[in-house]
Protein backbone atom coordinates (compact mmCIF):
# COMPACT_ATOMS: atom_id res chain seq x y z
CA UNK A 1 0.00 0.00 0.00
CA UNK A 2 1.09 3.59 -0.45
CA UNK A 3 2.57 5.02 2.69
CA UNK A 4 0.82 8.39 2.39
CA UNK A 5 -2.88 9.25 2.17
CA UNK A 6 -2.26 11.99 -0.44
CA UNK A 7 -2.86 10.52 -3.87
CA UNK A 8 -4.51 11.65 -7.08
CA UNK A 9 -6.91 9.77 -9.31
CA UNK A 10 -8.07 12.48 -11.72
CA UNK A 11 -6.21 11.15 -14.78
CA UNK A 12 -6.95 13.27 -17.84
CA UNK A 13 -5.29 11.19 -20.55
CA UNK A 14 -2.92 8.33 -21.29
CA UNK A 15 -0.93 8.76 -24.50
CA UNK A 16 1.81 6.20 -24.97
CA UNK A 17 3.99 6.37 -21.86
CA UNK A 18 2.73 9.86 -20.91
CA UNK A 19 -0.11 10.32 -18.45
CA UNK A 20 -1.69 13.63 -17.49
CA UNK A 21 -3.30 14.25 -14.12
CA UNK A 22 -4.67 17.22 -12.23
CA UNK A 23 -2.55 17.66 -9.14
CA UNK A 24 -0.94 20.17 -6.82
CA UNK A 25 2.38 20.20 -4.96
CA UNK A 26 4.23 18.52 -7.83
CA UNK A 27 7.65 19.74 -8.92
CA UNK A 28 9.28 19.43 -12.32
CA UNK A 29 11.49 16.33 -12.31
CA UNK A 30 9.87 14.88 -9.18
CA UNK A 31 9.20 11.18 -8.94
CA UNK A 32 5.78 9.65 -8.42
CA UNK A 33 4.37 6.17 -7.81
CA UNK A 34 1.63 5.05 -10.17
CA UNK A 35 -0.53 2.26 -8.74
CA UNK A 36 -2.84 0.57 -11.25
CA UNK A 37 -6.24 -0.89 -10.41
CA UNK A 38 -4.70 -4.39 -10.06
CA UNK A 39 -2.13 -3.20 -7.49
CA UNK A 40 0.77 -3.09 -9.94
CA UNK A 41 3.07 -0.15 -9.22
CA UNK A 42 5.54 1.80 -11.34
CA UNK A 43 7.72 4.83 -10.97
CA UNK A 44 7.03 7.91 -13.07
CA UNK A 45 8.71 11.29 -13.44
CA UNK A 46 7.15 14.72 -13.84
CA UNK A 47 8.24 16.08 -17.21
CA UNK A 48 5.88 19.05 -17.64
CA UNK A 49 3.55 21.22 -15.57
CA UNK A 50 0.90 23.59 -16.91
CA UNK A 51 -1.04 25.18 -14.05
CA UNK A 52 -2.58 22.20 -12.25
CA UNK A 53 -2.09 19.81 -15.19
CA UNK A 54 0.90 17.54 -14.61
CA UNK A 55 2.46 15.28 -17.28
CA UNK A 56 4.35 12.21 -16.11
CA UNK A 57 6.52 9.75 -18.02
CA UNK A 58 5.83 6.23 -16.72
CA UNK A 59 9.01 4.17 -16.47
CA UNK A 60 7.39 0.86 -17.41
CA UNK A 61 5.17 2.39 -20.09
CA UNK A 62 1.51 3.22 -20.29
CA UNK A 63 0.35 -0.13 -21.64
CA UNK A 64 -2.33 -1.62 -19.40
CA UNK A 65 -2.75 1.52 -17.31
CA UNK A 66 -6.29 2.44 -16.36
CA UNK A 67 -7.75 5.89 -15.87
CA UNK A 68 -8.66 4.59 -12.44
CA UNK A 69 -5.00 4.33 -11.45
CA UNK A 70 -3.88 6.48 -8.55
CA UNK A 71 -0.75 8.56 -8.28
CA UNK A 72 1.33 9.58 -5.31
CA UNK A 73 4.06 12.20 -5.63
CA UNK A 74 7.22 11.44 -3.65
CA UNK A 75 8.26 15.07 -3.29
CA UNK A 76 11.80 14.68 -4.63
CA UNK A 77 13.52 14.11 -7.99
CA UNK A 78 15.43 10.98 -8.94
CA UNK A 79 18.16 10.00 -6.53
CA UNK A 80 21.27 7.88 -6.80
CA UNK A 81 23.18 5.99 -4.15
CA UNK A 82 26.59 7.43 -3.37
CA UNK A 83 29.13 5.73 -1.11
CA UNK A 84 32.30 3.68 -1.41
CA UNK A 85 30.07 0.62 -1.75
CA UNK A 86 28.92 1.52 -5.26
CA UNK A 87 32.38 0.85 -6.72
CA UNK A 88 32.38 -2.41 -8.63
CA UNK A 89 28.58 -2.35 -8.97
CA UNK A 90 26.15 -2.15 -11.90
CA UNK A 91 22.94 -0.08 -11.75
CA UNK A 92 20.07 0.42 -14.16
CA UNK A 93 18.72 3.77 -15.34
CA UNK A 94 16.55 4.04 -12.23
CA UNK A 95 19.61 3.73 -9.97
CA UNK A 96 18.75 0.22 -8.79
CA UNK A 97 21.46 -2.48 -8.55
CA UNK A 98 21.15 -5.12 -11.28
CA UNK A 99 24.22 -7.23 -10.56
CA UNK A 100 22.79 -9.37 -7.77
CA UNK A 101 25.19 -7.89 -5.23
CA UNK A 102 24.49 -6.88 -1.63
CA UNK A 103 21.69 -4.44 -0.89
CA UNK A 104 22.61 -0.75 -0.65
CA UNK A 105 19.40 0.15 1.17
CA UNK A 106 21.13 1.91 4.05
CA UNK A 107 23.66 3.84 1.97
CA UNK A 108 23.17 7.61 1.52
CA UNK A 109 21.42 8.88 -1.60
CA UNK A 110 21.87 12.19 -3.41
CA UNK A 111 19.56 13.97 -5.83
CA UNK A 112 20.66 13.98 -9.44
CA UNK A 113 20.62 17.07 -11.64
CA UNK A 114 20.88 20.53 -10.16
CA UNK A 115 23.08 23.41 -11.35
CA UNK A 116 26.57 22.90 -12.71
CA UNK A 117 29.69 23.96 -10.83
CA UNK A 118 30.15 27.47 -9.49
CA UNK A 119 32.68 29.06 -11.88
CA UNK A 120 34.87 30.28 -9.01
CA UNK A 121 35.50 26.63 -8.11
CA UNK A 122 36.93 25.89 -11.56
CA UNK A 123 40.64 26.08 -12.23
CA UNK A 124 42.45 26.16 -15.56
CA UNK A 125 43.12 22.55 -16.65
CA UNK A 126 46.79 21.71 -16.70
CA UNK A 127 47.14 17.94 -16.33
CA UNK A 128 47.05 15.37 -19.09
CA UNK A 129 45.15 12.08 -18.86
CA UNK A 130 47.39 9.50 -20.50
CA UNK A 131 45.32 6.92 -22.39
CA UNK A 132 48.14 4.93 -24.06
CA UNK A 133 46.37 5.52 -27.39
CA UNK A 134 49.05 7.27 -29.52
CA UNK A 135 46.60 9.16 -31.73
CA UNK A 136 45.19 10.74 -28.57
CA UNK A 137 48.23 11.12 -26.34
CA UNK A 138 50.64 12.36 -29.02
CA UNK A 139 48.41 14.26 -31.42
CA UNK A 140 45.27 15.30 -29.51
CA UNK A 141 46.00 15.01 -25.81
CA UNK A 142 43.11 14.42 -23.42
CA UNK A 143 43.26 16.96 -20.60
CA UNK A 144 41.74 16.64 -17.15
CA UNK A 145 38.31 18.32 -16.93
CA UNK A 146 37.93 18.22 -20.71
CA UNK A 147 34.61 17.35 -22.33
CA UNK A 148 35.13 15.68 -25.67
CA UNK A 149 33.14 13.27 -27.87
CA UNK A 150 34.13 10.46 -30.20
CA UNK A 151 32.36 11.21 -33.50
CA UNK A 152 31.68 8.02 -35.42
CA UNK A 153 29.06 6.05 -37.37
CA UNK A 154 27.28 2.78 -36.76
CA UNK A 155 29.54 -0.22 -37.32
CA UNK A 156 32.75 1.49 -36.25
CA UNK A 157 34.56 0.11 -33.16
CA UNK A 158 33.79 3.17 -31.01
CA UNK A 159 32.75 1.09 -28.00
CA UNK A 160 35.99 -0.89 -28.21
CA UNK A 161 37.92 2.39 -28.25
CA UNK A 162 35.92 3.74 -25.31
CA UNK A 163 36.56 0.57 -23.30
CA UNK A 164 40.29 0.67 -24.08
CA UNK A 165 40.54 4.24 -22.89
CA UNK A 166 38.64 3.27 -19.73
CA UNK A 167 41.03 0.47 -18.82
CA UNK A 168 44.22 2.31 -19.82
CA UNK A 169 43.58 5.90 -18.73
CA UNK A 170 45.40 7.08 -15.60
CA UNK A 171 42.18 8.05 -13.82
CA UNK A 172 41.37 6.96 -10.26
CA UNK A 173 37.65 6.33 -10.78
CA UNK A 174 35.78 5.25 -13.93
CA UNK A 175 32.06 6.05 -14.17
CA UNK A 176 30.38 4.39 -17.14
CA UNK A 177 26.96 5.33 -18.52
CA UNK A 178 25.36 3.25 -21.26
CA UNK A 179 22.19 4.43 -23.04
CA UNK A 180 20.13 2.10 -25.21
CA UNK A 181 22.82 -0.57 -25.27
CA UNK A 182 22.11 -3.97 -26.75
CA UNK A 183 23.00 -6.77 -24.35
CA UNK A 184 26.15 -7.72 -26.28
CA UNK A 185 27.58 -4.21 -25.86
CA UNK A 186 26.74 -4.14 -22.15
CA UNK A 187 28.33 -7.58 -21.68
CA UNK A 188 31.41 -6.45 -23.61
CA UNK A 189 31.99 -3.42 -21.38
CA UNK A 190 31.43 -5.33 -18.15
CA UNK A 191 33.64 -8.30 -19.02
CA UNK A 192 36.36 -6.01 -20.37
CA UNK A 193 36.44 -3.96 -17.15
CA UNK A 194 36.45 -7.16 -15.08
CA UNK A 195 39.14 -8.98 -17.06
CA UNK A 196 41.44 -5.95 -17.15
CA UNK A 197 41.18 -5.41 -13.39
CA UNK A 198 39.55 -1.96 -13.36
CA UNK A 199 36.06 -3.07 -12.30
CA UNK A 200 36.72 -2.58 -8.55
CA UNK A 201 37.15 1.17 -9.22
CA UNK A 202 34.35 1.41 -11.76
CA UNK A 203 30.65 2.27 -11.41
CA UNK A 204 28.29 1.31 -14.25
CA UNK A 205 24.87 2.79 -15.02
CA UNK A 206 23.32 0.86 -17.89
CA UNK A 207 20.08 1.40 -19.78
CA UNK A 208 19.62 -1.43 -22.24
CA UNK A 209 17.62 -1.13 -25.44
CA UNK A 210 14.76 -3.09 -23.86
CA UNK A 211 14.61 -0.87 -20.75
CA UNK A 212 12.22 2.09 -20.31
CA UNK A 213 13.19 5.06 -22.43
CA UNK A 214 12.78 7.52 -19.55
CA UNK A 215 15.62 5.75 -17.74
CA UNK A 216 17.80 6.47 -20.76
CA UNK A 217 17.41 10.16 -19.96
CA UNK A 218 18.48 9.65 -16.35
CA UNK A 219 21.70 7.71 -16.99
CA UNK A 220 23.95 10.73 -17.78
CA UNK A 221 22.65 12.63 -14.73
CA UNK A 222 23.27 9.69 -12.41
CA UNK A 223 26.74 9.03 -13.79
CA UNK A 224 27.73 12.70 -13.58
CA UNK A 225 26.33 13.21 -10.08
CA UNK A 226 28.30 10.24 -8.77
CA UNK A 227 31.42 11.53 -10.56
CA UNK A 228 30.98 14.98 -8.96
CA UNK A 229 30.68 13.47 -5.49
CA UNK A 230 33.83 11.40 -5.93
CA UNK A 231 35.72 14.44 -7.23
CA UNK A 232 34.51 16.92 -4.58
CA UNK A 233 34.21 14.79 -1.45
CA UNK A 234 37.01 12.29 -2.06
CA UNK A 235 39.24 14.42 -4.31
CA UNK A 236 39.41 11.73 -6.98
CA UNK A 237 40.37 12.13 -10.63
CA UNK A 238 37.24 10.77 -12.33
CA UNK A 239 36.78 9.80 -15.96
CA UNK A 240 33.15 9.57 -17.16
CA UNK A 241 32.46 7.41 -20.23
CA UNK A 242 29.05 7.85 -21.90
CA UNK A 243 27.72 5.96 -24.93
CA UNK A 244 25.76 6.87 -26.98
CA UNK A 245 24.69 10.51 -26.66
CA UNK A 246 22.71 10.25 -29.88
CA UNK A 247 20.53 7.62 -28.18
CA UNK A 248 20.06 10.08 -25.32
CA UNK A 249 19.02 12.83 -27.75
CA UNK A 250 16.65 10.44 -29.52
CA UNK A 251 15.01 9.69 -26.16
CA UNK A 252 14.49 13.43 -25.63
CA UNK A 253 12.95 13.67 -29.09
CA UNK A 254 10.61 10.73 -28.53
CA UNK A 255 9.30 12.13 -25.28
CA UNK A 256 8.91 15.58 -26.84
CA UNK A 257 6.83 14.13 -29.65
CA UNK A 258 4.68 12.23 -27.11
CA UNK A 259 4.00 15.55 -25.39
CA UNK A 260 3.03 17.12 -28.72
CA UNK A 261 5.79 19.70 -28.50
CA UNK A 262 6.66 21.54 -31.69
CA UNK A 263 9.90 20.04 -33.03
CA UNK A 264 12.82 21.97 -34.47
CA UNK A 265 15.51 20.63 -36.83
CA UNK A 266 14.89 17.05 -38.01
CA UNK A 267 12.32 16.40 -35.32
CA UNK A 268 14.56 17.22 -32.34
CA UNK A 269 13.29 19.62 -29.73
CA UNK A 270 14.47 23.22 -29.69
CA UNK A 271 16.18 22.82 -26.31
CA UNK A 272 18.55 20.08 -27.52
CA UNK A 273 21.58 22.36 -27.16
CA UNK A 274 20.64 23.30 -23.58
CA UNK A 275 20.01 19.69 -22.60
CA UNK A 276 23.40 18.56 -23.94
CA UNK A 277 25.25 21.55 -22.48
CA UNK A 278 23.75 20.97 -19.04
CA UNK A 279 25.43 17.56 -18.96
CA UNK A 280 28.72 18.37 -20.67
CA UNK A 281 29.35 21.45 -18.53
CA UNK A 282 29.73 19.24 -15.44
CA UNK A 283 33.27 18.52 -16.58
CA UNK A 284 35.47 20.42 -14.14
CA UNK A 285 38.87 20.60 -12.46
CA UNK A 286 37.88 21.61 -8.92
CA UNK A 287 39.92 24.01 -6.86
CA UNK A 288 41.39 22.06 -3.95
CA UNK A 289 39.68 18.83 -4.98
CA UNK A 290 39.59 16.31 -7.83
CA UNK A 291 38.35 16.52 -11.40
CA UNK A 292 35.64 15.22 -13.72
CA UNK A 293 36.57 14.49 -17.34
CA UNK A 294 33.85 13.51 -19.81
CA UNK A 295 34.46 11.33 -22.85
CA UNK A 296 31.39 10.36 -24.86
CA UNK A 297 30.38 8.61 -28.06
CA UNK A 298 28.24 10.56 -30.53
CA UNK A 299 27.14 8.52 -33.53
CA UNK A 300 26.40 10.50 -36.68
CA UNK A 301 23.50 9.14 -38.75
CA UNK A 302 24.65 8.88 -42.35
CA UNK A 303 28.13 10.14 -41.32
CA UNK A 304 26.56 13.60 -41.36
CA UNK A 305 28.42 15.98 -39.08
CA UNK A 306 25.68 18.58 -39.64
CA UNK A 307 23.12 16.29 -37.97
CA UNK A 308 21.64 18.17 -34.96
CA UNK A 309 23.31 15.98 -32.32
CA UNK A 310 26.96 16.25 -33.48
CA UNK A 311 26.34 19.81 -34.69
CA UNK A 312 25.15 21.01 -31.27
CA UNK A 313 27.78 18.92 -29.52
CA UNK A 314 30.55 20.64 -31.46
CA UNK A 315 29.53 24.03 -30.04
CA UNK A 316 29.70 22.72 -26.47
CA UNK A 317 32.71 20.46 -26.31
CA UNK A 318 36.42 21.17 -26.62
CA UNK A 319 37.13 19.27 -29.80
CA UNK A 320 36.39 15.72 -30.92
CA UNK A 321 38.03 12.42 -31.80
CA UNK A 322 36.85 11.45 -35.28
CA UNK A 323 36.78 7.66 -35.74
CA UNK A 324 36.30 6.11 -39.16
CA UNK A 325 37.62 3.09 -41.03
CA UNK A 326 38.65 1.68 -37.65
CA UNK A 327 41.15 4.49 -37.04
CA UNK A 328 41.26 7.88 -35.36
CA UNK A 329 41.55 10.41 -38.17
CA UNK A 330 44.32 12.93 -37.41
CA UNK A 331 42.69 15.58 -39.60
CA UNK A 332 39.11 15.31 -38.36
CA UNK A 333 40.19 15.09 -34.71
CA UNK A 334 40.93 18.06 -32.50
CA UNK A 335 41.67 18.68 -28.84
CA UNK A 336 41.36 22.37 -28.09
CA UNK A 337 42.98 21.98 -24.67
CA UNK A 338 46.10 20.13 -25.77
CA UNK A 339 48.12 23.34 -25.76
CA UNK A 340 47.64 23.38 -21.97
CA UNK A 341 49.85 20.30 -21.60
CA UNK A 342 51.88 19.71 -24.79
CA UNK A 343 55.48 20.68 -24.08
CA UNK A 344 54.51 21.96 -20.62
CA UNK A 345 53.74 18.84 -18.64
CA UNK A 346 55.01 16.55 -21.41
CA UNK A 347 58.44 16.21 -23.01
CA UNK A 348 59.96 19.28 -24.68
CA UNK A 349 59.88 17.72 -28.16
CA UNK A 350 56.19 16.83 -28.02
CA UNK A 351 54.83 19.86 -29.87
CA UNK A 352 57.43 19.89 -32.66
CA UNK A 353 57.25 16.13 -33.17
CA UNK A 354 53.45 16.19 -33.28
CA UNK A 355 53.34 18.96 -35.87
CA UNK A 356 56.10 17.45 -38.03
CA UNK A 357 54.54 13.99 -38.12
CA UNK A 358 51.12 15.34 -39.09
CA UNK A 359 52.63 17.63 -41.73
CA UNK A 360 54.50 14.72 -43.29
CA UNK A 361 51.44 12.47 -43.12
CA UNK A 362 49.49 15.16 -44.94
CA UNK A 363 52.22 15.07 -47.57
CA UNK A 364 51.87 11.29 -47.71
CA UNK A 365 48.17 11.61 -48.43
CA UNK A 366 48.93 14.04 -51.28
CA UNK A 367 51.54 11.65 -52.66
CA UNK A 368 48.95 8.84 -52.58
CA UNK A 369 46.61 10.99 -54.67
CA UNK A 370 49.38 11.70 -57.17
CA UNK A 371 50.16 8.00 -57.39
CA UNK A 372 46.48 7.14 -57.94
CA UNK A 373 46.31 9.63 -60.80
CA UNK A 374 49.51 8.23 -62.36
CA UNK A 375 51.58 11.40 -61.91
CA UNK A 376 55.35 11.15 -61.75
CA UNK A 377 56.60 10.80 -58.20
CA UNK A 378 59.78 12.36 -56.86
CA UNK A 379 62.19 10.48 -54.58
CA UNK A 380 60.75 12.46 -51.66
CA UNK A 381 57.22 11.38 -52.68
CA UNK A 382 58.34 7.76 -52.39
CA UNK A 383 59.64 8.48 -48.92
CA UNK A 384 56.30 10.03 -48.02
CA UNK A 385 54.42 6.97 -49.28
CA UNK A 386 56.53 4.68 -47.12
CA UNK A 387 56.11 6.98 -44.14
CA UNK A 388 52.31 7.11 -44.57
CA UNK A 389 52.05 3.32 -44.54
CA UNK A 390 54.21 3.00 -41.42
CA UNK A 391 52.40 5.87 -39.68
CA UNK A 392 49.02 4.18 -40.09
CA UNK A 393 50.31 0.87 -38.80
CA UNK A 394 52.21 2.22 -35.80
CA UNK A 395 49.97 5.08 -34.68
CA UNK A 396 46.50 5.12 -36.23
CA UNK A 397 45.33 1.54 -35.54
CA UNK A 398 43.18 1.73 -32.39
CA UNK A 399 44.62 -1.49 -30.95
CA UNK A 400 48.07 0.11 -30.66
CA UNK A 401 48.91 0.68 -26.99
CA UNK A 402 51.96 2.70 -25.98
CA UNK A 403 52.90 4.95 -23.06
CA UNK A 404 53.42 8.55 -24.18
CA UNK A 405 57.21 8.52 -23.83
CA UNK A 406 57.47 5.31 -25.87
CA UNK A 407 55.13 6.76 -28.49
CA UNK A 408 57.30 9.88 -28.80
CA UNK A 409 60.42 7.74 -29.16
CA UNK A 410 58.67 5.62 -31.80
CA UNK A 411 57.77 8.83 -33.62
CA UNK A 412 61.42 9.81 -33.86
CA UNK A 413 62.34 6.26 -34.92
CA UNK A 414 59.71 6.35 -37.67
CA UNK A 415 60.94 9.71 -38.96
CA UNK A 416 64.53 8.50 -38.93
CA UNK A 417 63.60 5.38 -40.91
CA UNK A 418 62.06 7.49 -43.68
CA UNK A 419 63.81 10.86 -43.78
CA UNK A 420 67.17 12.54 -43.40
CA UNK A 421 67.43 15.05 -40.51
CA UNK A 422 67.49 18.04 -42.85
CA UNK A 423 64.23 16.92 -44.47
CA UNK A 424 62.30 17.23 -41.21
CA UNK A 425 62.48 21.06 -41.00
CA UNK A 426 62.63 20.90 -37.20
CA UNK A 427 64.67 22.77 -34.62
CA UNK A 428 68.23 21.55 -34.79
CA UNK A 429 68.51 21.31 -31.01
CA UNK A 430 65.65 18.79 -30.94
CA UNK A 431 67.15 16.79 -33.81
CA UNK A 432 70.50 16.70 -32.01
CA UNK A 433 68.79 15.52 -28.83
CA UNK A 434 66.26 12.98 -30.09
CA UNK A 435 67.01 11.91 -33.68
CA UNK A 436 68.18 8.27 -33.39
CA UNK A 437 71.83 7.84 -34.16
CA UNK A 438 71.67 4.11 -34.76
CA UNK A 439 69.46 4.16 -37.86
CA UNK A 440 72.42 4.83 -40.11
CA UNK A 441 71.88 4.32 -43.82
CA UNK A 442 68.92 1.94 -43.42
CA UNK A 443 66.43 4.65 -44.39
CA UNK A 444 63.98 3.69 -47.09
Amino acid sequence: MLNDLTFYTHILSIVGDIIKVRAKQAGLGDLAVVENWDGERSLAQVIAIHRDEVSLQVFTGGKGLSTEARIQFLGHPSQVTFSENILGRVFNGAGEPTDGGPSLQGDPRVEIGGPSVNPVMRIVPKRMIETKVPMIDVFNSLVESQKIPIFSVAGEPYNQLLARIGIQADAEIIVFGGMGLVFDDYHFFRTTFEEEGVFPRTVMFVNQASDPIVERMLVPDMALKVAERFAVEQKKRVLVLLTDMTAYADALKEIGVSMERVPATRGYMGDLYSQLALRYERACDYRGAGSVTILTVTTMPGDDVTHPVPDNTGYITEGQFYLHDGMIDPFGSLSRLKQQVVGKTTRDDHGQLMNTMIRLYSGAREAEKKQAMAFDLSPFDHKLLTYGKIFRQRFMEIDVSLPLVDALDLGWQTLAECFQPEELLMKQELIDKYYPANVGDSKT
